[in-house]
């Protein structure tokens, strides 16, 4: 269980260089595009689709699994290391292309997510200014002694005059109950 760990570990990782290689050039898939595609059918010179980057689920799966098992036959026929010939090989096939296929999901996060935090960094830093600017304001209304809405009503009270009402004995003889 350990070795099938770390080699899911180092899937993620290569599936996340996978991502950042075709991310800033996709000269590969361009020139595949080129072999195999007909002049009216080629890409466009600014589409930055390649192998996974900016692909969809499907043919991301197909072109992982298939990387990885060219990687095992050869690594099969040319070393002594039996990869389809046990369980533990298939295992880790299956955890090294499971592996790349969610690290290729984790840097298309990131590279995304990096985008988003430049393209909003100018407006959240006028926001913060606004908040900071808004916190200092509330900060300096707790500081005064008395609130402005505390003196205004103090003066309302001492303004109203007080009118001396009739005990309730005095109202009761008035009526002629008493």
């Amino acid at each position: 269980m350990g070795i099938e760990l770390v080699i899911f570990i180092a899937a993620i990782l290569f599936g996340i260089f996978l991502y950042w290689r075709e991310s800033n050039s996709n000269t590969t898939y361009r020139f595949l595009n080129k072999i195999v595609n007909s002049k009216e059918l080629q890409m466009s010179p600014d589409n930055p689709k390649g192998f996974v980057y900016k692909q969809s689920l499907l043919p991301r799966i197909i072109f992982v699994v298939s990387l990885v098992l060219v990687s095992a036959l050869i690594v099969e026929f040319l070393t002594p290391i039996a990869v389809f010939s046990s369980y533990n090989g298939v295992s880790a096939f299956a955890s090294f292309a499971v592996g790349t296929l969610l690290g290729t999901y984790i840097a298309g996060f990131v590279i995304k997510s990096s985008e988003v935090i430049e393209e909003q960094s100018e407006s959240l830093e006028d926001k913060f200014d606004d908040v900071v600017e808004k916190g200092k304001d509330f900060i300096e209304d707790l500081r005064t002694r008395e609130p402005k809405v505390v003196e205004e009503a103090k003066k309302e009270i001492k303004t109203e005059p007080e009118v001396e009402k009739p005990s309730a004995r005095d109202r009761l003889k008035d009526k002629g109950l008493m």
